[in-house]
């Protein structure tokens, strides 16, 4: 059967001894391929274009499995008589006051969520009983004075504190806006004339004067790239994922044609700062979870593009293209679990139909397979994050019979991986390819100046049957401090806060100069291993001449730590951290056990004790971002030398054992 071969062909790429990408896949200028007549003669005209059925073609509505419609129709009634939240002055002011951004993000989310889902209800069942409701959420989003975040704001000359609603600011979720009301127009403008024909009306006269004019006169906004960063950082999530929501506007309303085509094309002009700098490997430094509004936010450009015009405008046969959306399973661990580099969450819910929809159109099983392992409908369809994004919901709902099709497939579980361009250099090993069973450990080099840093220059990651043992706790919620210049006093994104050492008291530093040197990869059929000097991502008041790190995993077998170090003179201030999320016991010198207590999987972590003494601290999570991922508390381990040396070399082991009960540590 179809569906058998398909799994064969997952299972043979996910047992490919190593993954290691060349340099073959060159910059492309999407601008330069597509020039402005060019793209203006291929865009299907903005009263032709029909990517989705409106809501009165009842046939593409009605054909829907009832569950689904149900399940969208009970939303609505959810909120058809719900009162609108308020957004005053004063919760917005929080951010500027008490760094708070989470409060007006709250309620700012809440009526989005609140427009989607009555959006979708009407669309399902089409009486006409939520559109006074609709009717209602749009002149309140519409009555805003700005859609952009507090947080986000301070790109106005005004500064941080209220918006000058003279200088609207094209940022990350006043171009979501955007996007959320260009498709309930699209949808329901005939539903909603009815209503009143001002509030069409009132959607394009706000997305114009807030989104589409500034986007169009201005290109001072950092997140366009055409101005060069003092730090040399190159634009991140923030431009694809902001010209999407700008070109979904663009396509769906603008009403003059060279407008039009001039918007769309400065869209590619945009998008060229972030795909021609982009690394060959197809590398995230932000982490996979902000893939999703990353390569995903890229995918969305071209996605709509090519459904504008016809499939004219097809990119997806250029290798970066392939290279950044394959990123997404080469950084999968098991289950919702990613490699959380820097800011990255551990763990998240993909964007199943995107991810699905991105490996059709550039022809690669793995990350289709990956889309589809495990798939509910209640995933693809009731996650706060996909009510977010109704353009990325409408996708969803018209792909059900594709995506249902394809459910059963297996993830694709790599066994080696390799990214090694300079801004990721980034490990993943596991005992076997195609099963989470057994051993999986990350490790990266690089430096400290990604765009989401932590200071975690050779951090590890370890996990065993699919389940954490030594972990990147991620970041909390952000606030003011977040991304300040006091970022670094935020406990998570030290590196004192990674499995790294601290020596002298010092802890590593911030900034592209601050990286590892001397970096070699390697791999076979019995091992995989990292090898890295990571000393120069340290300040000289730490006192290193080197310090060699090798990550090696030993398949079947056990992880191995070893550090060897020279130092500028002797000293005993060192200080080895390990996060866990288990609980501890030991059951003799040299030896401790981590237990995951949910699924029963215990591993011991060996250690030398005439070298070492070990502690242990118990780190309270009260961010709510960190203690739904790993639970009310976390563990650091801190091993510490019994004697002071210059140079030395330390071992870590750490294996897979039979469960145990043991004496508290």
């Amino acid at each position: 059967m179809k569906s058998d071969i398909s799994k064969r062909i997952v299972l043979i790429l996910a047992t490919i001894v190593v993954l290691s990408i060349t340099s073959h896949a060159k910059a492309i200028s999407l601008s330069e391929l597509y020039p402005k007549e060019k793209l203006g003669n291929m865009l299907i005209p903005r009263t032709e274009w029909h990517p989705f059925p409106k809501a009165q073609e009842r046939g593409a509505w009605t054909t829907i499995p009832e569950n689904v419609r149900r399940a969208y129709i009970r939303l609505g009634e959810e909120y058809i008589d719900k009162p609108i939240p308020h957004l005053p002055a004063t919760v917005y002011l929080e951010f500027q006051r008490i760094g708070n951004r989470s409060h007006y993000q709250d309620i700012w989310y809440e009526r989005r969520e609140m427009l989607h889902g009555l959006v979708l209800a009407e669309c399902m069942e089409r009486k006409g009983r939520f559109l006074d409701a609709i009717a209602n959420m749009i002149w309140a989003i519409c009555e805003e004075s700005t859609w952009t975040w507090p947080a986000h704001v301070g790109a106005q000359k005004a500064g941080v504190g209220l918006p000058d609603t003279s200088e609207p600011v094209v940022a990350l979720f006043s171009a979501q806006t955007a996007n959320s009301l260009a498709w309930t127009y699209y949808l329901l403008k005939k539903e909603l004339d009815t209503v009143s024909p001002r509030i069409c009306e009132r959607i394009e006269r706000e997305i114009d004067a807030q989104i589409l004019t500034p986007y169009l006169e201005r290109n001072d906004f950092g997140w366009m790239g055409f101005r060069a960063r003092a730090d040399g950082r190159h634009p991140n999530n923030w431009n694809p994922w902001i010209n999407s929501n700008v070109l979904t506007a663009t396509l769906l309303l603008e009403k003059d044609k060279e407008r039009r085509v001039e918007l769309a094309h400065k869209v590619l002009r945009c998008l060229d700062n972030f795909v021609v700098p982009y690394p060959s490997d197809g590398s995230c430094d932000e982490g996979p979870s902000y893939w999703g509004h990353a390569g995903a936010s890229l995918f969305d450009n071209l996605e709509l593009l090519y459904r504008a015009t016809n499939g004219q405008f097809d990119v997806y046969d250029d290798p970066i293209i392939k290279e950044i959306g394959r990123f997404i399973y080469r950084v999968h661990i098991a289950g919702d679990y990613f490699v959380n580099i820097g800011d990255c969450d551990a763990r998240f819910d993909l964007y199943r139909d995107l991810v699905f929809r991105y490996g059709m159109r550039i022809k690669d099983p793995n990350m289709q397979a990956l889309a589809v392992n495990n798939m509910t409908e209640d995933e693809l369809f009731r996650t706060k994050k996909v009510e977010l994004f109704l353009g990325r919901t409408l996708y969803s709902i018209f792909n059900l019979p594709n995506m249902l099709a394809a459910k059963g497939a297996s993830a694709p579980l790599l066994r080696d991986v390799w990214l090694g361009h300079p801004d990721m250099q980034l490990m993943v090993a596991r005992d076997k390819g195609g099963s989470s069973q057994g051993l999986y450990i990350a490790s990266w080099a690089s430096h400290n100046g990604q765009s989401h840093n932590n200071n975690d220059v050779g951090n590890f990651i370890l996990y065993a049957n699919g389940r954490p043992f030594i972990i990147d706790v991620g970041r909390p919620t952000y606030t003011r401090q977040t991304f300040s210049s006091n970022r670094y006093e935020i406990w998570a994104m030290q590196s004192a806060y990674h499995n790294l050492p601290t020596i002298n008291g010092v802890m590593q530093s911030a900034g592209r100069r601050y990286a590892a040197k001397d970096v070699k990869y390697e791999s076979g059929v019995d091992f995989a291993q990292l090898k890295m000097d990571i000393a120069p991502a340290y300040p000289s008041q730490a006192g290193i001449n080197s310090w060699l790190r090798t990550v090696r995993l030993n398949r079947g077998q056990d992880v191995q730590i070893i550090d060897s170090f020279d130092l500028k003179t002797p000293s005993q201030n060192i200080v080895q951290s390990l996060i866990t999320p288990c609980e501890i016991t030991q059951n003799q010198p040299g030896q401790l056990v981590l237990n995951d207590i949910k699924e029963l999987v215990t591993m011991t972590v060996q250690y030398n004790p005439g070298t070492f003494r070990l502690q242990a601290e118990t780190i309270s999570l009260t961010d709510e971002n960190l203690s739904k991922i790993w639970g009310p508390r976390i563990y650091r381990l801190l091993l510490t030398p019994n004697t002071e040396a210059v140079n030395d070399t330390w071992t870590l082991r750490f294996a897979l054992t039979e469960p145990e009960v043991s004496s508290g540590l």
